[in-house]
């Protein structure tokens, strides 16, 4: 079973520019990832609002009984959130490397265009052996 359940790129608007899912029990259709994605979204925006402590970035984890959803938010607003196992650790390592990883293979691809989905294969190509050493790692393989 894989540690890492789906990841959800989302743009400062809310919109959702990449998905990918890793074999996920519940696999979900187009329509619902985009909902999932809008529904964080606001919900990041508004734990923002509601926290009594000045200067909070919003939520960056969430655990449930079944699945633990850690999110990193960049400078410009772009959110990246996994889905993974429940008590998986060291995510915000991966998520922090998934940023890196988009910066380097989207943003400086002249052919990206800002705020849109993402389409780019050396992107693709790094983040499965990046999601790939992660499970190993994690599962002591």
């Amino acid at each position: 079973m894989a540690a890492v359940y789906s990841l959800y790129i989302i743009n400062k608007s809310g919109g959702l520019i990449f998905y990918k899912d890793y074999g996920s029990a519940g696999r979900m259709d187009t329509n619902d990832s985009l909902r999932l994605a809008s529904l964080w979204h606001s919900m990041h925006a508004i734990s923002q609002q509601l926290s009594p402590v000045a200067g909070c970035t919003g939520i960056e984890l969430l655990e449930a009984d079944t699945f633990d959803l850690h999110c990193f938010q960049s400078l410009t607003g772009t959110k990246f959130f996994v889905v993974c196992q429940p008590g998986t650790q060291h995510m915000e390592i991966l998520l922090k490397h998934i940023y890196e990883l988009y910066t380097d293979y989207v943003l400086k691809n002249p052919f990206y265009e800002m705020e849109m989905p993402i389409r780019c294969e050396l992107f693709d190509i790094n983040l499965a052996q990046a999601v790939q050493k992660d499970r190993v790692v994690l599962l002591g393989r």
